[in-house]
């Protein structure tokens, strides 16, 4: 999603580095505007202070700008202590002082999607348009699928997890009724965390199919997770950062919202298909809970993701 931003950013001339976590810098080595990636050492929790003091001492002198895409205190420590003469970033998280150019966080129920607000940090007023692209070379994308046992187009993928937490994740059961449905193989990609969430899926679509399923979550690096989403029939995901990629990839797609809102983070892609029950208007009883941005359902049924039905997706593929 920041992707148009440095895309803007390079057409007026910036030569780009960005910083980015060990997890996520791989997604930048794809995009051509982008010169060098920087992988921070930083876990999960906490200022970390030593460690980002170090780096922005090793840093400091080599850049006229930094722009800070989240919102968080401790993005912005670092490009300070670096010394870093422009720091362009939202208002946030009591760091008035370690930024040099503060724009106006808009209010949650007011916010634009996040592609348009990444790209205001261009200072360019016609963000509201900026569609992700992401280009995988044929002949890599080739080796990644043969890696990982693929051939281009064969097969279906599925993406059964999400990190915020269960109400953005369609139920297993139905990822699983789909899959059985499905008149092609199946691949399910996530994280190493997701393999037990994606088995729940494979086992039983398996155990009455041989083969159908195959679990790949954890047992790819992204860029051979990328490859099998591009060479895909199409791609079922939930509101989460392969859907994203699914996208900025330009592949068929279905995208599930349940607690979240794809007016705040849409699939860019003109080949996208999202089913969301709060803007259906022949869905009784009407959702008033939608979207709630919670982790876990507050009211306990989840009705925005269950009465979603295999069916209604497999309309779609």
């Amino acid at each position: 999603m920041t992707e148009p931003l440095l895309r803007r950013l390079h057409a007026r001339g910036e030569r780009l580095t960005v910083g980015a976590l060990p997890w996520v810098a791989p997604v930048y080595r794809l995009m051509p505007q982008v010169a060098e990636v920087i992988e921070f050492p930083f876990g999960h929790g906490g200022l970390q202070f030593k460690a980002r003091r170090r780096l922005a001492q090793q840093l400091e002198g080599r850049f006229d700008s930094a722009y800070i895409c989240p919102n968080s205190l401790k993005s912005a420590l670092l490009p300070f202590l670096a010394r870093i003469p422009k720091r362009i970033g939202y208002l946030g998280e009591a760091r008035v002082g370690l930024l040099t150019h503060r724009l106006k966080n808009p209010p949650k129920g007011k916010r634009p999607p996040m592609v348009a607000f990444y790209s205001a940090l261009s200072g360019e007023a016609d963000a509201a348009g900026d569609r992700p692209h992401l280009g995988l070379d044929f002949s890599e994308m080739e080796a990644s699928l043969a890696s990982i046992g693929l051939q281009s187009g064969g097969y279906y993928v599925l993406v059964p997890g999400a990190e915020f937490g269960p109400a953005k994740r369609w139920p297993a059961a139905h990822f699983a009724e789909l899959a059985a449905r499905l008149e092609a193989p199946v691949i399910l990609l996530g994280s190493a965390k997701e393999f037990d969430l994606c088995q729940q899926i494979a086992a039983p679509v398996n155990a009455l199919q041989p083969g159908k399923c195959q679990n790949l979550a954890g047992k790819t690096t992204l860029i051979q997770a990328f490859s099998a989403i591009a060479a895909a029939k199409s791609t079922v995901s939930n509101d989460s950062g392969l859907m994203h990629v699914a996208a900025a990839l330009g592949v068929p797609q279905v995208a599930i919202f349940g607690s979240s809102s794809p007016l705040h983070t849409p699939p860019l892609n003109a080949k996208a298909t999202v089913l969301w029950l709060k803007n259906d208007a022949t869905y009784q009883p009407p959702l008033d809970c939608a979207p709630c941005f919670a982790r876990a359902c507050r009211l306990g049924h989840t009705r925005c993701l269950t009465d979603i039905t295999a069916l209604s997706v497999l309309a779609y593929l």
